[in-house]
């Protein structure tokens, strides 16, 4: 059975995600994630909810930064290709500097992303389960 998806939930979703570009806590929105630039905070200080889980917690994030990593690696290289005529060494020199940049710069939204998109899928099915159970 296919549940409809009201203006309320995709609210919802687009306040969850907002949060995560503002590097925000999920839940409240209130307190930020990070005490240093690659330093989470344990939980959050308003509402309580704790941030990694358990070991390995982020790995998800890895994947949302190796995607971004490559789009944004491989879309300037063709880009400036395209539109200078880049030799194959300045391709590998763009691609190369690219590749080890992006990642540091997108490392914290990649955390937040992932902490969020857990927060609204494990949101979403405690919802259903409650429903379930009634």
């Amino acid at each position: 059975m296919r549940q409809r998806v009201g203006p309320l939930a995709v609210a919802r979703v687009r306040r969850i995600l907002g949060r995560a570009l503002r590097l925000r806590c999920p839940r409240c929105g209130r307190s930020p994630l990070w005490a240093r630039y690659f330093r989470m905070h344990e939980r959050c200080a308003v509402c309580g909810l704790r941030y990694e889980r358990e070991q390995g917690y982020f790995v998800g994030a890895i994947y949302i930064n190796y995607a971004v990593t490559v789009a944004v690696a491989a879309g300037v290289v063709l880009a400036a290709d395209a539109l200078v005529g880049l030799t194959l060494a300045e391709q590998l020199v763009l691609g190369v500097a690219l590749a080890a940049l992006v990642p540091l710069a997108f490392f914290r939204y990649a955390r937040s992303l992932w902490l969020s998109l857990d927060y609204l899928v494990t949101t979403a099915d405690e919802r259903r389960e409650r429903a379930r159970l009634r």
